[in-house]
């Protein structure tokens, strides 16, 4: 039996000690030569979303299209940054560092300011972890995330806890070059991917997947804005990242090869169970049963179960399992940084789970 993935010239006795009771079949999902980090996939079009799947809070309530702009126009690009959930929770999650990132821009012309931002259409939670529906087999997942782009900046939202940073000037012409892009990446770019995943804490370690978010976006705007010409100032630039560390991951196959009808029913069960640790609690009790079982899982038994890009993945995970970290990614580089400030330095700062 080969499992996809696997190098077997060296024994990995964990490996028989993780996937030996999940009977794994062939990964009948996974026959394509393997390629580290995974390419995030892209697709042709954007699915309709499914009515099981609801938001509690609206997503982009006051987003419209991007307007085309005067080619001659000046903008005013903005680094903008804020605590997760900081209209529920404040500046808690601020204090580890789990940041929400987006992009300003104001206008010479009429000084209108716009806000563009790219995140989860139904919460973080339901892109993260599956729902289990009793009419179907397979975990229901509610993940999708889009841009919104909206007239105005939120000005205290951004500053109190947060960020609001000048990092370039574009012009006309390249915003709405740039909006153009923003419609190709936000048609084919669907799925929102929460966890990077690597091989250890090392920075120059492998890494087997990379992570799909808001910061994610936003890099890439800036890229394509540099690409078009636009100079960015010298400021340092920090992100949120939550890395899970593991050995190798193993594809295991995807919603058709293990919960269909020629499925592998063993590991359906497995990851079935694993995902049902991840439902909401209801009560204290339920959750430090399921904290515990958490532990038991993730750090006892070293095992977690990805679902990347439609197939799910064994992930053999190792210490110390998972990471919150607030690393410095700088903005892209231009020829002309001698016209720019000296860079303004911050620390960053790490949460290890």
């Amino acid at each position: 039996m080969a499992l996809v993935g696997a190098r077997w010239g060296v024994p990995r006795p964990w490996l028989f000690f993780c996937l030996s009771p999940l009977l794994l079949g062939s990964a009948a999902g996974c026959e394509r030569p393997l390629q580290w980090p995974v390419p995030y996939r892209r697709f042709d079009h954007r699915p309709p979303a499914d009515p099981y799947c609801q938001a509690r809070y609206t997503f982009c309530p006051t987003g419209s299209s991007i307007p085309v702009m005067n080619d001659k126009d000046v903008f005013e690009v903005y680094r903008m940054q804020a605590p997760v959930w900081e209209f529920k929770y404040g500046d808690l999650l601020g204090r580890l560092r789990v940041m929400h990132d987006a992009v300003g821009f104001k206008s010479w012309l009429t000084g209108k300011n716009y806000t563009m931002e790219w995140y989860e259409m139904f919460q973080l939670g339901n892109c993260t972890f599956p729902h289990l529906r009793p009419d179907r087999p397979a975990p229901f997942w509610c993940n999708q995330g889009a841009a919104c782009f909206y007239e105005g900046i939120d000005d205290a939202h951004w500053k109190e806890n947060g960020t609001l940073d000048l990092v370039a000037t574009i012009t006309g012409a390249m915003f709405n070059q740039m909006a153009k892009w923003v419609d190709y990446d936000n048609r084919t770019g669907i799925y929102y991917e929460t966890w990077m995943v690597k091989e250890n804490p090392e920075e120059q370690a492998r890494v087997w997947f990379e992570a799909y978010e808001c910061s994610k976006f936003v890099l890439r705007l800036y890229q394509k804005l540099m690409d078009m010409g636009a100079i960015f100032k010298k400021i340092q630039t920090n992100y949120t990242t939550l890395t899970v560390f593991s050995g190798e991951p193993i594809c295991l196959g995807n919603e058709t090869s293990i919960f269909g009808p020629q499925g592998n029913k063993t590991l359906a069960v497995a990851i079935r169970d694993f995902y049902s640790l991840f439902t909401p609690n209801h009560s204290v009790k339920e959750f430090l049963t399921n904290f515990w079982r958490i532990f038991n899982e993730m750090i006892l038994k070293r095992q977690f179960y990805l679902y990347y890009n439609l197939e799910y993945w064994f992930l053999p995970v190792k210490f110390p399992f998972v990471k919150i970290a607030y690393e410095e990614i700088p903005l892209p580089s231009s020829k002309a940084s001698g016209l720019n400030p000296p860079s303004q330095r911050t620390l960053s700062n790490t949460t290890l789970l």
